[in-house]
């Protein structure tokens, strides 16, 4: 308890704003989470990289938006207040998820369906560009002063605890349905159950105050008429906005999608691991994991939040390629026994939308337990295979998935664990760092803003642009190529460090 404000009630303000947050994360992630589903729904499906890599184009167009988002709501934040502006955020994202879960597939309308997908997702990107910043603000200004950085913790848990949830209902869906009819509509159904968990936060929310210091700076008089000019236009307030987003937002922003985004997409995409498992094993990390930012938040304000931030991203830079080679050696079946009696090849046809493809299915079991499942489409016309205009060969698609022993499992969600710790590092302190940094009156706008840019440009950009440089490493047949989109974190979080050892120091930029 602080001298300085009582904590009675703060409890009942973070669980407000906490689960209105969590919320609006699970809003968001559920299309991450459900990337490769999507990319067969709203994407041309005659060539399936194209179609995923459309897919997190669109995906990544969300994060794009949310610094616009950011200065929109925020103006409105620090103008208006914070408890109204974060009321609307979580409406709009409610609203935007649901109809994204309604959208006729690509088979039915054709390129409307990615267009209407893209509009929705930028929305999206709006909503949660004004969220993230007034619950954090909201938080903070409720926080005793001194403790701030355990109290704002609450809230940077919950976009981890968003993609946990979003895992968790996806898992029990697809456990509920059978494939077939997961792959037809089940998939939509984590996009519906968000319209009714934002009524019932909205009901929460609508009840709560606004917060006590933004309630005193308006009835003195000392709220901002133009927040853009004031955070933007002043040179002395600019310099922290900068150096909040390239000495720590920056850097947070791609070590928080390295362990927990690229992280689920390596498994799925490079190392073939079945969805279930996937979603299981990064569940349970995540779950072990999301307490240390509560941790890490209380620390920051014992020894300060700088130390704390940078040793996190340390840490990922130095240690991203062991871990992920580490991750790809547990499932290479190169490295693994095959039982060659029982491997089979089964030949069939399948019909659909009026095409005729012919399938070559082979499983494989190896003698820990791994067993791989490959599907070869060969795809017809008038009989025969048809043929890649570009390469001149027939157009054969490959799908592979590996369905893993517990073992293998256990090592691989200690690796994504140690992921995580790093994220709660870098991520746990940050509210409580941006928030001190500049006044009340400007506070929502220029703290939103190099959060959304450091989170929604450099970290939103990552799996996309992580999957293009993996990509092109493997077909100019580099044999480490599943390492090469480590590139990009290791890079932005390098220099987001070096500028935030030089320049950072928290005991000058504090705005109790």
């Amino acid at each position: 308890m602080s001298n300085n404000k009582s904590t009675d009630g703060i409890w009942k303000v973070i669980s407000a704003s906490s689960l209105g947050t969590l919320i609006e994360w699970y809003d968001f992630y559920i299309f991450g989470s459900l990337a490769v589903v999507i990319s067969t729904k709203f994407f041309p499906s005659d060539n399936p990289t194209a179609a995923f890599l459309s897919t997190l184009a669109t995906f990544a167009a969300g994060f794009v938006v949310r610094p616009f988002g950011a200065l929109f709501f925020g103006r409105l934040g620090d103008i208006i207040g914070r408890k109204y502006t974060f009321m609307a955020t979580l409406l709009l994202m409610g609203g935007a998820t649901f109809v994204i879960g309604c959208v006729p597939s690509y088979e039915t309308i054709g390129f409307l369906a990615p267009f209407l997908v893209l509009i929705l997702r930028l929305l999206q990107g709006l909503a949660l560009g004004g969220e993230y910043g007034g619950a954090a603000t909201y938080v903070a200004e409720h926080s005793p002063v001194g403790e701030r950085g355990y109290w704002t913790s609450w809230i940077q848990t919950t976009a981890t605890v968003g993609l946990f949830v979003s895992l968790m209902v996806i898992l029990i869906t697809r456990t509920m349905l059978s494939p077939e009819s997961f792959d037809e509509w089940g998939w939509r159904v984590p996009f519906w159950v968000s319209i009714l968990m934002v009524f019932v936060s909205y009901l929460i929310r609508k009840n709560m105050h606004e917060s006590p210091e933004f309630a005193k700076a308006k009835a003195e008089g000392k709220t901002s008429k133009n927040p853009l000019k004031e955070s933007f236009g002043n040179t002395y307030n600019l310099k922290f906005v900068l150096l909040a987003l390239f000495g720590a937002a920056m850097g947070q922003g791609v070590i928080w999608y390295t362990g927990q985004f690229y992280a689920m997409s390596f498994l799925k995409t490079v190392m073939f691991v079945e969805s279930n498992q996937v979603d299981t094993l990064l569940g349970a990390a995540l779950l072990i994991g999301t307490p240390f930012f509560v941790v890490f938040g209380w620390l920051s304000d014992k020894i300060g939040r700088k130390s704390i931030m940078m040793a996190g991203m340390l840490l990922g830079i130095l240690s991203y390629r062991f871990i992920y080679q580490s991750m790809y050696d547990v499932t290479d079946v190169k490295k693994k026994t095959e039982i060659v009696e029982k491997t089979t090849l089964v030949p069939s046809i399948k019909e659909k939308a009026g095409k005729v493809d012919s399938l070559y299915t082979t499983t494989k079991e190896f003698t820990d337990g791994t067993k791989l499942v490959e599907v070869k489409t060969v795809h017809l016309k008038d009989g025969k295979a048809a043929i890649d205009e570009k390469t001149g060969k027939a157009k054969i698609d490959t799908k592979t998935t590996k369905t893993i022993p517990n073992g293998d499992i256990m090592t691989l969600v200690f690796f994504i664990f140690v992921q995580v710790i790093f994220v709660t590092m870098v991520y746990g302190p940050i509210a409580a760092f941006l928030v001190e940094m500049f006044p009340v009156n400007i506070r929502y706008t220029s703290m939103s803003l190099p959060y959304h840019v450091g989170n929604g440009i450099f970290g939103g950009l990552l799996p996309a642009i992580s999957t293009y440089l993996v990509t092109n490493a493997k077909n100019n047949g580099d044999p480490t190529f599943y390492l090469e989109g480590l590139w990009y974190p290791i890079i932005i979080a390098s220099i987001s460090f070096i500028i935030g050892m030089v320049y950072i120091n928290t005991k000058k930029n504090i705005h109790e």
